[in-house]
């Protein structure tokens, strides 16, 4: 098993890059969160997808929606 690195030690290497190196880094790592926010909202979506085709929810209008958030 490999050890992890740790936060600090992560940003102790970063700031020993080169500025352009830390911006690229960034850039980067920035992509990769993007990619993994965008894989998370895929998986949402197929799960009410598949709640919805089981019957677990039907459709409701705006006001009925907002009916049952307030009461």
């Amino acid at each position: 098993m490999q050890n992890a690195t740790s936060f600090a030690e992560v940003l102790d290497a970063a700031g020993q890059l080169t500025l352009p190196e830390q911006e690229e880094l960034v850039d980067i790592l920035h992509r990769r969160m993007v990619d993994q926010r965008r894989a998370e909202i895929v998986e949402e979506v197929q799960d009410a997808e598949r709640e919805f085709a089981s019957g677990g929810c039907r459709p409701v209008s705006p006001s009925e929606l907002m009916k049952e958030i307030l009461s």
